[in-house]
């Protein structure tokens, strides 16, 4: 799908999302009178049934709102450890490859590999807080995508099959994802797809509240399989889950304000880090794509990279204070180095109120609660999460992300964005605001632009840069991978801009992201 937003009619405002079920969810809520917030969490809900590869109710996430004329508030909802250690025998904990076709990356899944899940718990939450519609009423698109179905895009189809295995471990889980008919075939692109057994449990969930998940009938059920089949998660672990707000983490960079993910998550804190050390090292005072653009941008990603592995979480704090940026601003002009699934929504509504969510299941563990359509999350068997072991996680903490919902505040506007892509989202969210601040693009070239990642010294750039920098870049950065078209591998940054008259939204084309415009 172009990813260029579509106007329709209503009160005002901007929508970008991963599907177009998804963002017409969000639009729907905003036409019939809701604000932002609802139609980030009516959005929510339906990207569980419209994208299901990449949102689920097993998992979680973060809500960065910045209510019109209030201080933003960031709210996470992300998986949370166990009480426990996992035990010593008799794990369920496996591990499969994802193939994106130019490269591999493993995951981990099993019942061993889930954490305990915080989106339900967000949405409820999320909804007392700013919520103006009925929640009822903020369910029904979803309810009806799982119930009527649709047709599996070609991206849709994709998705699939890079993560197939995963889809197809287990019997509940055939039971919604294999083609009618053909129980050992994946669905693909062009199949229609339907859940009604995520419609009953949305259903249910909205009359019987948040506590049928964490404490009746869903968590009954997934602590009981969790003992019989190798799991960790206990009644205990659900029952003790909440939402905590927090105060967003805030950075000034070329005369804009930026808003994103504080800590325990590091994304956040290292797109702010990036943006410090960018702000005064020079390169980007000339046009975009010059090699030294794509040079100075490529180095700061090198550095961000080492500065992330140097530090443990609580540390990362410290990459802020002016001596620590100075120093590595330093090392950036000097010195040249030589050397996961998850969807996001991006609203503004007509009177100001702005919202980004982003949501992971990471892969999804392979383990589907029985009768709900839900597929549990595999976060314990996220590397990125888990840099110091799968089996050495602190109990009963909440976990880190890369995901950083964000907002920019630049001049007369007003942006919020965030994106997926395991441990590429801080590289692709990072980009897209130097092309919104630095380079002043519009919302739809600032996320089409060409990306690179840069990790462990190795770069990986996508098509589309000017020769002169391209060369200039590969020339330093030897290690290389030149991708033959724009993938998924680099993000899906999804965003919602309002100007001083007027409204953006632009979905990622690499992930057949979504937008819509409303008239005011």
């Amino acid at each position: 799908m172009n990813p260029a937003a579509v106007t329709v009619g209503g009160p005002g405002g901007a929508v970008a999302a991963g599907h177009p079920l998804t963002a017409n969810a969000a639009a729907e809520v905003l036409r019939a009178g809701g604000n932002a917030f609802d139609a980030a969490l009516a959005a929510m809900c339906a990207a569980t049934v419209a994208e299901p590869v990449l949102a689920s109710f097993g998992g979680g996430g973060f809500l960065l709102a910045r209510p019109a004329g209030q201080a933003a508030r960031l709210f996470d909802f992300f998986a949370q450890t166990p009480m426990r250690g996992p035990e010593p025998h008799g794990r369920d904990f496996h591990s499969v490859v994802a193939d994106f076709g130019a490269a591999q990356q493993e995951f981990h899944i099993g019942l061993g590999s889930m954490a305990v899940p915080g989106a339900v718990d967000g949405l409820f939450h999320v909804h007392r807080a700013l919520g103006r519609m009925p929640l009822e009423r903020l369910v029904e698109p979803a309810l009806a995508v799982a119930r009527d179905g649709y047709e599996l895009t070609p991206f849709q189809g994709y998705l699939f099959d890079v993560v197939g295995q995963i889809y197809m471990a287990g019997e509940e889980a055939r039971h919604i994802f294999a083609r009618p008919g053909a129980s050992d075939r994946l669905i693909g692109a062009g199949d229609r797809f339907r859940n009604p057994d995520a419609a009953d449990f949305l259903d249910a969930l909205v009359r019987e509240g948040r506590d049928l998940f964490y404490m009746g009938e869903v968590a009954h059920r997934v602590a009981e399989d969790c003992r019989a089949g190798g799991g960790t998660l206990t009644e205990r672990d659900l029952a003790a889950y909440r939402t905590e707000e927090r105060q967003p983490l805030s950075v000034d960079f070329a005369g804009a304000r930026i808003l994103t993910n504080p800590p325990p998550s590091t994304g956040g804190l290292l797109i702010a880090f990036a943006l410090k050390v960018l702000e005064g090292a020079g390169g980007l005072g000339g046009p975009w794509g010059a090699p030294s653009h794509l040079t100075a941008l490529a180095r700061a990603l090198d550095l961000t990279d080492g500065a992330r592995r140097d530090a443990g979480p609580d540390h990362l704090v410290r990459l802020l204070a002016p001596e620590t940026v100075a120093a590595y601003r330093g090392a950036l002009a000097l010195h040249p180095q030589v050397r996961r699934g998850t969807t996001h929504i991006s609203v503004i509504d007509g009177d100001a109120n702005a919202c980004a969510l982003t949501l992971s299941n990471g892969e999804g563990s392979g383990y589907v609660v029985p009768g709900t359509g839900v597929m549990m999350n595999n976060m314990l068997g996220e590397e990125d999460i888990n840099p110091h072991g799968f089996d050495s996680w602190p109990p009963g903490v909440r976990l880190g992300s890369m995901m950083a919902p964000t907002a920019v505040l630049a001049r007369d506007r007003l942006h919020v964005l965030g994106s997926g892509g395991s441990n590429r989202i801080r590289t692709a969210i990072l980009q897209v605001i130097l092309n919104l601040v630095a380079f002043a693009m519009p919302a739809e070239a600032a996320v089409a632009a060409p990306r690179i990642h840069v990790e462990r010294g190795h770069l990986d750039i996508e098509p589309g840069w000017p020769r002169e920098a391209r060369d200039a870049v590969t020339a330093e950065f030897s290690d290389f991978r030149a991708w033959p078209e724009r993938n998924l591998f680099f993000g899906g940054v999804h965003t919602a801009v309002r100007g001083a008259a007027d409204f953006e939204a632009a979905g990622d084309p690499r992930r057949a992201g979504a937008a819509a415009v409303l008239d005011a």
